[in-house]
């Protein structure tokens, strides 16, 4: 069980992050105008990499593929968002606190890694294998 928490921990925690990158893809202006509302200056330069961390991001967290790093990157995207957007409207509460659970999981991922079953794993699993070959090499040879 402990092995398959992690995976299933990721693939929820990433999905809001990819399906919003996704949704700002195809509503490009709709998303742009909401920015530009919102007081944020060049929203259309804005959008893009905001985009690309959203889906970049998510898709590192969700892979377990340099999984601290794009935690690390969606939490930096996350607290200006987090403050822009959800500080100034009473109905803005759930939202702010979904953002702060979201940095919670996220700041989870920067300390325990992505688990067993990602490629963070795999690439560490990898490189110690490696590493106690040369010992043997060395001892050996």
């Amino acid at each position: 069980m402990q092995k398959y928490l992690p995976l299933v921990a990721r693939i929820f925690l990433s999905a809001i992050f990819i399906k919003s990158g996704i949704g700002k893809i195809f509503g490009f202006a709709s998303t742009q105008q909401y920015m530009a509302a919102s007081g944020i200056p060049l929203a259309g330069l804005v959008l893009i990499p905001t985009i690309i961390v959203l889906l970049g991001g998510g898709l590192s967290v969700l892979f377990g593929y340099k999984a601290r790093w794009g935690a690390l990157l969606l939490i930096g995207f996350l607290i200006p968002a987090t403050l822009i957007f959800h500080t100034n409207f009473p109905e803005e509460e759930i939202a702010f606190f979904k953002n702060l659970g979201l940095m919670g999981g996220l700041l989870m991922v920067v300390a325990f890694g992505a688990g067993a079953i990602s490629f963070d794993e795999r690439t560490e699993s990898s490189m110690n294998s490696a590493k106690s070959s040369d010992d043997v090499i060395r001892t050996n040879g």
